[in-house]
């Protein structure tokens, strides 16, 4: 019993170290994680404040905030309906659409619904906000057979139940570099596999005061806890998909760029200083640089590691 608690200790530690290092005493190793699927989910939805309401905000242009606490849902608004990118966790559905009532806008008006992959902390809300939009869920196809699954599909965490989300149907599927056109609206859709073999990267351009800044919603880099990326690999050409991947973020130079977990793209910060400055406090394409040569570390750390 004394060993069964000291290890649950430990990777609640780990867990705690790697969401939020101030409130561990030390940083266990990271690798604990891949054995607590559970607990990793668990301590991520505490720590990051996955489920907590947020105050809904316009960004910039035509892009609004409507998400958690911690977990980014944007309206892009347009001339003939609007599009929702991520939903967040399951429960998330309720606040989003509040959040875009608050900001003026019906929910109704929403007429296609994106996710970067396809996981219970981004496509958690999709069945809700489907149900009372009547909007279209669209998905790379790539993603489709793990979004219809509800989670059951994902080559890491289709066993665990607590990543399962509610069931729905993809209504338009898109290929690698096609265009999601609403009205005025135009996203390109990039394949940008690894994190999931689906996992998708859109790319649009928004205009705010006269100046058009080119947006990137940066999705796929992410290795979890667990994942193998060469020996015994999580799935057959993950390595590649991830190379690939960093490849396509490195050619893509947004001035803006956003991503579904908000302490990445540091939103708080921008939000305070927009108030002052306007769509120039989301202009950070160094900020995009570094995001991207800092995953790719990871992912070159997790190879070395397997290779050794």
């Amino acid at each position: 019993m004394i060993a069964k608690v000291n290890v649950k200790i430990a990777v609640c530690l780990t867990a705690l170290w790697y969401f939020s290092p101030s409130l561990a005493m030390a940083q266990p190793k990271l690798e604990d994680l891949a054995d607590a699927p559970v607990l990793f989910l668990e301590t991520a939805r505490k720590f990051r404040q996955w489920d907590e309401p947020a105050e809904p905000a316009k960004l910039f242009g035509s892009v609004y905030f409507v998400g958690t606490k911690g977990l980014g849902s944007f309206l892009i608004t347009g001339s003939e309906g609007h599009i929702l990118i991520y939903t967040g966790m399951p429960g998330s559905g309720p606040m989003i659409e509040a959040s875009i009532r608050k900001l003026g806008f019906k929910p109704e008006d929403v007429k296609i619904i994106l996710t970067g992959h396809a996981h219970i902390d981004h496509v958690g809300g999709h069945a809700h906000l489907q149900k009372v939009s009547g909007a279209k869920i669209a998905m790379m196809r790539e993603e489709q057979a793990l979004f219809e699954s509800g989670g059951k599909a994902d080559f890491h965490y289709g066993h665990v139940k607590e990543f399962a989300f509610d069931l729905a149907k993809v209504d338009t599927v898109f290929r690698d570099e096609d265009e999601v056109k609403l009205g005025n609206i135009s996203i390109q859709a990039i394949l940008t596999p690894g994190h999931t073999k689906g996992s998708t990267t859109y790319v649009t351009k928004v205009v705010d005061n006269g100046k058009t800044y080119t947006v990137v919603f940066a999705d796929g880099t992410g290795v979890n806890p667990g994942y193998r990326v060469t020996s015994n690999p999580s799935y057959q050409g993950i390595k590649d998909d991830f190379s690939r991947t960093f490849r396509v973020l490195d050619s893509l130079k947004p001035d803006i760029w956003l991503t579904p977990h908000n302490e990445v793209y540091g939103i708080d910060a921008k939000l305070t200083r927009s108030a002052k400055e306007g769509a120039a406090a989301w202009v950070d394409p160094d900020g995009y640089k570094k995001w991207v040569q800092l995953q790719r570390g990871k992912f070159e750390a997790a190879l070395a590691k397997e290779t050794r």
